[in-house]
């Protein structure tokens, strides 16, 4: 009984080194991967190759280039949608100066002496201001939505010319 465990023993301490073998083996590969990837140098290496196989001919004059024409892009939205608003604020100013002229010939033409008829004058013409005043907002909102939709397809149309470039590149590789 004594030799079976002492035969036990000698078993579990041959597995335990060679365990400890195995596992100091990996351990000494994990820090060697871990000392890979902080030493800048290898890494800087192997970005290096990794940039020498991509296909980059003339990449940064057309990603300037590319640049170039978002900032244009940018710039002419940015002008039509300047000119809109400028439009937008033209045309309310037309209706400001219309409404008071309306008001001021209405004011002018009644009469001073039927007091009913004064008041059946201000109510249809009252009437007729608040039905042009939703014309007018109709009218105003039409010249912004289309201002800001001018402004928008440019952009668009950038975006989808530089979906294009980068789609053709991709197919070249």
């Amino acid at each position: 009984m004594a030799t079976a465990k002492k035969a036990a023993a000698k078993k579990t301490t041959a597995n335990s080194s060679s365990d400890n073998d195995d596992s100091s083996s990996s351990t000494k590969a994990e820090a060697s991967s871990a000392a890979d990837m902080l030493n800048p140098m290898k890494n800087l290496k192997a970005m290096t190759d990794r940039l020498q196989e991509l296909n980059l001919t003339g990449g940064a004059s057309k990603l300037l280039e590319s640049g170039q024409k978002d900032l244009q892009a940018l710039m002419q939205a940015n002008e039509k949608s300047y000119q809109g608003l400028q439009t937008v604020v033209q045309r309310q100013t037309e209706m400001i100066k219309n409404a008071i002229a309306e008001w001021q010939t209405a004011a002018k033409e009644m009469p001073g002496k039927d007091p009913k008829a004064n008041f059946a004058k201000l109510d249809e013409l009252g009437r007729q201001s608040f039905q042009r005043a939703i014309d007018d907002i109709k009218e105003l909102a039409n010249l912004a939505a289309k201002s800001q939709a001018d402004a928008f397809e440019l952009v668009r149309q950038r975006i989808q010319a530089n979906v294009d470039e980068v789609t053709k590149m991709l197919k070249r590789k």
